[in-house]
């Protein structure tokens, strides 16, 4: 009777862990996209930041640049204000959590909108540059 009792009981434990499974999978496809919202936010932030300061001719930049940054070391490094002050827009690049890598796309000013490759110049944009589709059925590049 006891061998059987264990039994049912091992048959009903697998039942729900695989009905748990894929519960499992979307709630980390789901922080990974919460990840990469937060990661987006603050380097377009950072962006932004960038870019009112040079419009406040905090710094000097590049004619051509319309006052965004050349590139996103350019927000990690930061740039010299007044009194030889530092002034930072990031602490780091952060890593992608879809490709995992701190490698993102990027637009410039010039680029169309919804372009995949970056013209060069200034950094208007970033955008992931993973392939998936998100759960809402987007791609994470259109983010």
């Amino acid at each position: 009777m006891t061998l059987l009792e264990l039994i049912i009981a091992c048959s009903i434990l697998m039942i729900l862990s695989t009905a748990a499974m894929p519960l499992v999978r979307i709630t980390i496809v789901r922080s990974r996209e919460a990840e990469l919202r937060r990661d987006l936010r603050e380097m377009r932030n950072a962006i932004d930041h960038y870019k009112d300061m040079a419009d406040t001719a905090a710094f000097q930049t590049e004619v051509t640049s319309n006052g965004y940054p050349p590139d996103l070391d350019t927000l990690v490094k930061g740039v010299v204000i007044a009194g030889n002050k530092r002034v930072r827009f990031l602490r780091r690049i952060p890593v992608d959590p879809m490709t995992g890598q701190a490698d993102w796309g990027m637009r410039s000013i010039q680029d169309d909108p919804d372009t995949t490759s970056w013209g060069g110049g200034n950094v208007f944009d970033v955008f992931s540059k993973s392939q998936g589709t998100a759960l809402d059925g987007t791609k994470y590049t259109e983010w």
